[in-house]
């Protein structure tokens, strides 16, 4: 009687489960590293707008809510694209400004976009108060 070479059925099968189980694994952990990924680009910017807020105040005795050409100048950069507020496919970030207060204050904020929606909105102050708030709790950056 002749062997043949190859893979039976069960084999098959098996290979197939297997397959389906690291998967089943792998995808929500890589969506939810995704998630912090876009997070953190968002932060970095939401950051670096606080700087440039920290510097404007020191020239012109204000804040300003422009972040992008005739305000902060922070260019398109990285997938942004930024002239009032900074826009990419998962965040808008925008900035309010209340210079009649005293002192003057900021809050830049982060709205999420699509599907980063249920990783919460991304704000700062001009006291350095971070918060992501997700429904009505602070789950912090």
């Amino acid at each position: 009687m002749k062997r043949h070479a190859g893979f039976t059925l069960v084999e098959l099968m098996i290979t197939v489960a297997i397959m389906a189980l690291i998967a089943a694994i792998a995808i929500p952990s890589y969506t939810g590293y995704m998630t912090r990924a876009r997070r953190s680009g968002a932060e970095q910017l939401i950051m670096q707008i606080a700087s440039k807020e920290q510097q404007y105040i020191v020239d012109a005795r204000s804040y300003i809510a422009t972040i992008g050409t005739g305000g902060l100048n922070i260019t398109s950069q990285d997938g942004w694209t930024c002239a009032a507020t900074c826009t990419n496919g998962n965040y808008t970030i925008t900035v309010v400004v209340n210079n009649a207060a005293t002192p003057p204050t900021y809050t830049i904020t982060a709205a999420p976009i699509g599907g980063q929606v249920s990783d919460g909105t991304l704000a700062l102050n001009n006291l350095g108060a971070k918060t992501r708030m997700v429904g009505a709790v602070d789950k912090g950056w």
